[in-house]
């Protein structure tokens, strides 16, 4: 293993083990107490006046889990929970939509340190600064680094198709029967669309804002009511294990594939393919409607059936009923949304990347880092 202490680890060792022991009761507590209100912030400029917010986010990088000093990829999330604590996961082979993440994850918790956190819950502590994190084993050796990143949707700035209906493009809400504009020119939640669908592909982008003592369904809830009936659930759900009422769910109905939320203020995009359902003239329905999702580039709703409407969905029913952006209270801003509806014009390449599809990024997946060289480890390792 390495050996080499850093200078700053050495002054707060004490401090460290102390407070893992105590992180349990910090995280409980933060649960317990926090129950809205807060900060809720709709710009990095504003979430920026809350010191928490500039530790959360996403860490990648090697570790060392072995004693035969092998590393291994290991992607961290952290989520700020209000008053200097925090949760976190930890998942080996990377983040959520690189090929060898593991869903397995572990959960930590933390408390922040002035500038700087410490994470515990598993076998070793992180160290987690603005820019990156440090591992330490439970000897107080550096076992790893993690590098923070931040991540894009590969069809974020997708164009509209030529057959496409430019829902909100940022000049103004003339396709909504109900909707407003922030004074930046950005689409606000409780937006109605005027145009209605049968079968449609269509993309959106939406940024949750930072309201870190918000949980559950209180924090930063929205969502995209197809034909008012099915709702595509929008929610901070970043760094939390995929559930039936989370982001990328059909809300209460089917749980997504995979947690692809990225952190608050990040814009992120939804890619959908939706099939209404069918009915015979005596009313009975012949077939369920179908749904498939990308959530920042990943597909995580696979050709799901939908057998009848979710949550407060309006009931099924062979007539057209609008899209609705659903207002829950909370700030939640859109653009760049559009709709093919296919029974007008058929489309086969979807979703739409702003390049050309053979020179279309990675989904999601940040650059490999490699582990550093133990010849400059006592350099690198000054804090």
């Amino acid at each position: 293993m390495l050996h080499t202490r850093s200078k700053s680890l050495e002054r707060h060792l004490n401090t460290l083990l102390v407070v893992c022991l105590l992180i349990p009761a910090f995280a409980l507590t933060a649960l317990a107490d926090g129950e809205g209100g807060g900060i809720v912030a709709t710009t990095i400029e504003e979430a920026q006046a809350d010191e928490d917010y500039v530790l959360l986010g996403e860490y990648v990088g090697p570790v060392e889990l072995t004693a035969e000093r092998t590393y291994q990829r290991v992607g961290l999330q952290v989520r700020a929970i209000g008053d200097g604590n925090y949760e976190a996961l930890q998942s080996l082979g990377g983040l959520p939509g690189e090929a060898e993440y593991d869903a397995n994850v572990a959960s930590l918790f933390g408390k922040r340190l002035g500038e700087y956190l410490i994470l515990s819950g598993g076998p070793y502590a992180v160290i987690v600064h603005s820019d990156h994190c440090v591992v330490i084993d439970e000897e107080g050796d550096r076992i790893g680094r993690l590098e923070r990143v931040m991540r894009e949707s590969p069809t974020m700035g997708a164009p509209a198709p030529a057959e496409a209906t430019i829902l909100f493009d940022g000049t103004n809400v003339e396709q909504f029967s109900v909707g407003q504009m922030t004074e930046d020119g950005l689409l606000m939640q409780g937006a109605e669309f005027k145009p209605m669908f049968q079968d449609f592909n269509m993309h959106a982008e939406f940024r949750l804002p930072h309201k870190p003592l918000g949980r559950e369904q209180d924090r930063c809830n929205s969502g995209f009511y197809l034909q008012r009936r099915y709702e595509l659930q929008v929610l901070d759900s970043f760094a939390t294990t995929p559930v039936f009422n989370g982001c990328g769910a059909l809300y209460r109905y089917q749980t997504p594939d995979l947690n692809m939320c990225l952190p608050p203020l990040q814009w992120q995009t939804y890619d959908v393919i939706f099939t209404a359902p069918r009915w015979a003239s005596d009313g009975t329905k012949t077939r369920n409607a179908r749904i498939t999702v990308w959530q920042n580039g990943v597909k995580i709703q696979d050709d799901l059936e939908l057998k009848n409407k979710t949550g407060a969905g309006q009931p099924e029913g062979s007539d057209l009923l609008p899209i609705l952006i659903q207002d829950h209270g909370n700030p939640i801003c859109f653009r760049n949304i559009w709709v093919v509806d296919r029974g007008l014009t058929p489309i086969v390449d979807f979703p739409v990347y702003p390049e050309t599809e053979e020179e279309a990024p990675a989904p999601v997946e940040p650059q490999t880092i490699e582990p550093e060289d133990e010849s400059n480890a006592s350099q690198d390792q000054e804090e």
